[in-house]
């Protein structure tokens, strides 16, 4: 899940030429698309967007190996907490209310690589637990 002020399709930086993942707006949003050739020259003249992107750059490698770990290692109960964890805290981040937005589970399931029933299965014990 992207934020405000993130960046996506930042592959081609690196010589990326096909792309490998997609992005969809669940709420209203508004994108600045940059050429290449732009950013390069922006990120050499301007040294404070320069360390915003390295540093941006640097937390999504950091996040991909987490997914990683996690997609291998972890159950889909687990899968499905961090999924629901990080979406709170990326909704938070961005100013919005944790509770404005309803996820379906079938987007859980997907993002948690499981089924929608499993899904239903762990929310159901989550509110048990008490964590709404």
């Amino acid at each position: 899940m992207f934020g405000p002020s993130d960046f996506f399709g930042e592959g081609c930086m690196a010589g990326q030429t096909i792309r490998m993942g997609t992005a969809t707006a669940i709420t209203p949003s508004t994108l600045l698309i940059i050429e290449k050739s732009e950013l390069l020259r922006v990120l050499h003249a301007e040294h404070e967007l320069s360390d915003r992107f390295i540093r941006y750059m640097l937390a999504h490698n950091i996040r991909v190996e987490e997914d990683l770990i996690d997609q291998l290692f972890d159950s889909s109960e687990k899968r499905l907490a961090r999924t629901l964890l990080l979406s709170r805290a990326m909704e938070t981040r961005s100013g919005r209310s944790a509770r404005c937005r309803k996820v379906s589970h079938k987007d859980s399931g997907e993002h948690g690589r499981t089924t929608r029933s499993r899904v239903n299965f762990f929310m159901n014990k989550f509110r048990k637990l008490g964590f709404n």
